[in-house]
Parts: structure tokens; sequence; C-alpha cells
């Protein structure tokens, strides 16, 4: 799965392959994990970069806006507990931090950029 541009050809706000049916449960359990360091979710701030689901896996590339972010470990628990919490239990979730490409702000969605004055 490669990272999709802030928003993809269908307007969605991160790459998807799996099931259709799940990609807006995906979309709004990842949409409640709030990045505390910005006060905005996860998506709006363009930390989700791709989500596919595979052999019974929900895999969810995330990165953060720096490799120092003190909050890593806290976003990553957040959108397990948030995905589980939205997803057949026959469903294993996998979160994998990555850092390329890094995050820029144009990562971020117009919703995004208006929250931070941009």
């Amino acid at each position: 799965m490669t990272p999709a541009a802030p928003q993809d050809a269908d307007g969605a706000a991160f790459a998807f392959e799996g099931d259709a049916a799940l990609r807006q449960p995906i979309e709004d359990a990842l949409r409640r994990v709030v990045d505390p360091e910005v006060a905005l979710n996860i998506v709006d701030v363009g930390l989700v970069y791709g989500v596919a689901i595979r052999d019974g896996t929900v895999e969810v590339r995330l990165t953060m806006t720096s490799a120092a972010c003190p909050v890593a470990d806290l976003i990553i628990e957040e959108a397990e507990r948030e995905l589980d919490r939205a997803l057949p239990g026959d469903l294993a979730i996998r979160i994998e931090l990555v850092w390329d490409p890094p995050w820029s702000p144009e990562r971020m969605s117009e919703r995004g950029k208006r929250f931070m004055g941009w």
C-alpha cells in the first residue's frame, strides 16, 4: 500500500483497499482519534496514510508530525481501541508507524487547515 495524497481522486481522506462496507466505519473510528498536540483528529491532520484489509487483518499505516512526537504511543493505542470498537471481532488490527514520506502540512484536510488558521 502506498501513501496517498491528502485526498485521493475519489475525495477520500486516505488510500483504502478492501471491503468497501468497512471503509466508513474505519474512517469514523480514526476520526475519533485526536492528536492532543493539535487538538484535531488524525484523519484531518493527515496522519493516516492508508488502510488495507487483507487476510483477516486491518492494516493501518500512520505517521506522526515528527519523529520526536511525544504522544505517538498514545495515538497508536487510541487508534487500535477505536478500530477494535468499530470492527467485527474476527478482524485483527495492525498499525504500522511509518516515516516515508515524511508528514507535511500539505497532508492536512481543508477542514484541518481552517482549524489551524491556515
